[in-house]
C-alpha cells in the first residue's frame, strides 16, 4: 500500500485535481489492482487494510430518467427504493454501465463521485457520518482518496441519507 499526501501529483485524475483545488484535506491510496478480484471495493478494503464500513463504492443509478450517484459501504448494497426516495424520485434502477462511464468520464469500478466529467444529483449514505474519513475512488481501478465524509458531501452538493443497507 503506498500512501501520498495532499500534495498533487502530475498527471492525476479529475478527482485528485477537484480535491486540490478545493483546497480539501485528503489522503491518496494507491494499490495493485488484481482484475481477476470479484469486487472493486472488498479488493480496495483489504489492499489497504480498512474496515470494509469506511470504504464507499461509487454507483450511477437512473432514478425517473435521471442518472444519479450513490455513494455506499462496499460491504453493502444499495437500496434503489430508498435513493429515490431521496432524491424525490419514485423509482430507480441500476444505469447501464457504458452510459455511466461515459457520463462521469471514468471507467467501472473507478468511478468517482469527484470530478466526474458531468455533475450528477449524489446521494452519500448517511452511515459515513459515523466515520471520521472514508475512502472513494480517486478515478480509476486500484487508487483511493481518503477524505471526511462532510468534505465529500459538500464537495459533491451530496444528499445524506440511509440509502445503503447490509
Amino acid at each position: 500500500m503506498a500512501k501520498k499526501s495532499k500534495k498533487q501529483q502530475p498527471g492525476g485524475t479529475p478527482a485528485t485535481v477537484a480535491l486540490t483545488a478545493a483546497g480539501v484535506e485528503y489522503t491518496v491510496h494507491a494499490y495493485d489492482h488484481d482484475p481477476a478480484h470479484p469486487s472493486y471495493g472488498e479488493e480496495a478494503a483489504q489492499a489497504m487494510g480498512v474496515s470494509p464500513e469506511r470504504v464507499f463504492k461509487t454507483l450511477v443509478a437512473d432514478v425517473d430518467g435521471a442518472l444519479t450517484v450513490a455513494v455506499v459501504p462496499v460491504a453493502g448494497q444499495l437500496d434503489l427504493k430508498a435513493l429515490a426516495t431521496a432524491v424525490g424520485g419514485k423509482r430507480a434502477a441500476m444505469a447501464d454501465p457504458a452510459l455511466a462511464e461515459r457520463t462521469t468520464g471514468y471507467v467501472r469500478g473507478g468511478i468517482s463521485p469527484l470530478g466526474q466529467r458531468k455533475k450528477l444529483p449524489t446521494v452519500l449514505d448517511a452511515s459515513a457520518s459515523a466515520h471520521g474519513t472514508i475512502c472513494v475512488s480517486a478515478g480509476r481501478r486500484g487508487l483511493e482518496v481518503e477524505l471526511s465524509p462532510e468534505d465529500l458531501a459538500k464537495l459533491t452538493e451530496a444528499v445524506v441519507a440511509p440509502v445503503g443497507r447490509a
